[in-house]
């Protein structure tokens, strides 16, 4: 029964990295390259904060989505797959303060969702299912 178990939670792991990974590469994509004046029409809070802050957000997320699936797909560091997960999670972690401050509440529930699968994915990669380094 234990080996089913870390099948299928292998699997959710893969499905949570992919899934993130995307987001967070499309996301890292269009922060570290669009126009600031661009990115301040669709994201509001990039008009309040230095666009050296914005192009640094923008490398860490695309890092951290490059991090979720290389190390692990290729199986090299593959370690490096849950500290790419737990650096998303602490983006998220300041995402969430910082529209706390601004009193933007509606975006507290996206953030809290994505931290959580960044967590999941850095406890099971760590802990329960890591994936082994090639031979």
């Amino acid at each position: 029964m234990e080996k089913k178990n870390n099948k299928t939670l292998n699997i959710a792991l893969w499905v949570a990295q992919v899934l993130l990974a995307a987001m967070f590469l499309m996301a890292g994509v269009m922060k570290s390259t669009q126009p600031i004046e661009q990115l301040g029409t669709s994201l509001p809070w990039v008009n309040d904060v230095s666009s050296g802050l914005v192009r640094f957000i923008g490398i860490s997320e695309l890092l951290g989505g490059i991090g979720l699936l290389l190390p692990a797909l290729l199986r090299i560091k593959p370690m490096l797959t849950p500290l790419a997960a737990l650096g998303i999670f602490t983006i998220m972690v300041f995402a969430f303060v910082y529209h706390i401050t601004k009193g933007e509440y509606e975006a507290l529930g996206f953030n809290v969702i994505l931290a959580a699968i960044a967590f999941f994915i850095a406890w099971g990669r760590y802990k329960e299912v890591p994936v082994q380094p090639k031979s």
